[in-house]
């Protein structure tokens, strides 16, 4: 393993995390890391740091041959991807924190990082400050490794703490996430769970050696819930997160989604409030292990972005080992959930919707079932994206 001496750094992108990384760098010299240019969109937007560091043009950067690592701060994927691929070919390193952009081209990413030896670390793109892209792909053995449950969007966690801590509707709740910062002011991407999609498709890459798109797995968020949603789920002493979820079954395969879920204690996931993470790892020989801390923000998402720069001074890159040194796990084909369905009209339920109903409830404008749906079933139909249905996994989740 190589000791590399010094990163000299190209950053595309200078919003919230981007200067983060840039102060964090000023202030640890240890590190020998610094930063050479920056691209950014617009030039005419006041900054804090002196002008020649700024360009609009990033082959300045692709083609400064003292440039030797690229981290990537962007928003949009589409321009990610093709800065990625070039820095790849060139033999950049790079490090990004964009989860869409890696989520969506993973397949193609780990064959570029084994065609030109080039190392692509995104530990911020999960998490942000909690290592757990690291720890899966150092520390859990395919075999060993039971399941993973997390919740890994801040925003949404924020939103639904304040609906059961403080009794505020969904609207009110999300107005003061957009306006704490906890949430953008278009929330789409955090309510409806693709955030949180994007983030499993990493997770499942490094803890089963899986590698799927993200429109191939089941994904709901938390823009459904309605009040009585959250009195039902008070009513039992359970509270409603945003998990995504990734657990073997008897025959090895991994049944994989996002979903609301009731969640009561004394499960550890419980215990996440406001903006912060939690995720919840069980293998074989160590049980529970619990990772926790700031999933989003500028210097949470800096801290490990500055980790993935200190190991690539030592070399490091991902072997995806579980995906190219063993036989990866393959998804289920088939897999049943325990599920809370509420619904405003009959009309909307199919009438195999259910393979098995253990309780239900009718009233004048709403309406509720419980019991056990195919997996399979609803990722090939969307009567539960309808406006006036809410989908929530019952704390019991996979049914057996």
């Amino acid at each position: 393993m190589s000791y590399q001496k010094s990163l000299n750094i190209g950053l595309i992108g200078y919003g919230v995390v981007g200067s983060a990384v840039f102060e964090v760098l000023t202030h640890t010299p240890s590190l020998q890391a610094s930063v050479a240019k920056i691209c950014i969109k617009h030039p005419d937007k006041q900054r804090n740091i002196p002008a020649e560091f700024f360009t609009t043009d990033k082959m300045e950067l692709l083609d400064n041959e003292a440039i030797n690592v690229i981290v990537e701060m962007t928003d949009d994927p589409g321009a990610a991807i093709e800065i990625v691929r070039e820095s790849l070919k060139r033999g950049k390193a790079v490090i990004t924190a964009n989860k869409k952009m890696v989520a969506e081209n993973l397949a193609e990413l780990v064959e570029l990082q084994q065609r030109y030896g080039t190392p692509l670390l995104y530990e911020s793109a999960c998490c942000a400050s909690i290592p757990v892209i690291r720890n899966l792909e150092e520390y859990y053995d395919n075999d060993l490794l039971h399941g993973l449950e997390g919740i890994i969007n801040g925003s949404t966690n924020f939103i639904l703490t304040k609906i059961f801590e403080e009794k505020l509707p969904y609207l009110d709740a999300l107005k003061l996430a957009q306006t704490l910062g906890f949430a953008e002011s278009d929330p789409s991407l955090d309510v409806e769970g693709h955030d949180a999609l994007n983030k499993l498709c990493l997770l499942l890459a490094h803890a089963y050696g899986i590698v799927v798109h993200p429109s191939r797995l089941l994904c709901h968020g938390i823009h459904r819930l309605n009040a009585i949603d959250s009195e039902v789920a008070a009513a039992q002493g359970a509270q409603i997160k945003l998990v995504a979820k990734a657990t073997k079954q008897q025959n090895g395969e991994i049944a994989a989604f996002v979903l609301p879920q009731f969640i009561k204690p004394p499960h550890l996931l419980h215990t996440v409030r406001n903006e912060y993470n939690g995720v919840v790892l069980t293998s074989a020989l160590a049980d529970e292990q619990f990772f926790y801390g700031k999933g989003a923000g500028g210097f949470p998402t800096a801290s490990a972005i500055l980790a993935d720069l200190s190991a690539l001074r030592y070399d490091y890159r991902y072997e995806y080992k579980k995906l190219l040194l063993q036989a990866p796990s393959v998804l289920c084909s088939e897999v049943k959930l325990n599920v809370y369905v509420s619904f405003q009209d009959w009309q909307m339920l199919p009438v195999d919707a259910f393979e098995e109903i253990h309780e239900f409830y009718s009233g004048r404008a709403f309406h509720y079932r419980k019991g056990v749906v195919s997996l399979q079933k609803l990722l090939k139909n969307d009567w539960w994206k309808q406006p006036g249905v809410s989908l929530v996994l019952l704390e019991e989740g996979i049914a057996v």
